[in-house]
């Protein structure tokens, strides 16, 4: 029995990666005393879907971020989920949508590995995880 609950879980899990392929991802290396930065990447979902949560160990808290104009002022705001059309790669990119992280316990610097988690919804409302190592960029 439990060998099968392995392979449930096992196999859930791979099913649950497979599920949102992550391209390119990438965070802004940082500078003393800075303790906020931003990670970038574009995601494509087999199956529609939103990032509604992320997390990071660098990081007291992680937030998904937009900016967008308004009235004539860049501005930049956290949402309570970020869209995955089923098949359409969505951009996480500076001056749009990104993944920003908040409170670093260190800097960061250009050739690190940082290691984030997604937390994707499914439109059943079935929530997986979506591990990334992301590099550290001076960009």
């Amino acid at each position: 029995m439990r060998c099968f609950l392995l392979a449930t879980v096992l196999a859930t899990s791979l099913a649950a990666h497979a599920q949102v392929k992550v391209d390119d991802p990438w965070v802004r290396a940082t500078v003393a005393p800075q303790k906020a930065t931003g990670a970038f990447m574009q995601l494509t979902a087999t199956k529609a879907g939103k990032v509604v949560a992320a997390s990071s160990p660098v990081a007291e808290s992680v937030e998904i971020h937009e900016m967008k104009m308004d009235d004539g002022v860049m501005k930049m705001r956290a949402v309570d989920a970020l869209p995955l059309p089923a098949g359409q790669p969505v951009a996480l990119k500076p001056g749009s949508y990104h993944v920003m992280l908040l409170g670093l316990k260190a800097p960061i610097k250009a050739g690190d590995s940082v290691p984030l988690t997604l937390i994707v919804e499914g439109e059943n409302h079935q929530r997986t995880t979506v591990e990334i190592k992301a590099e550290a960029r001076a960009r």
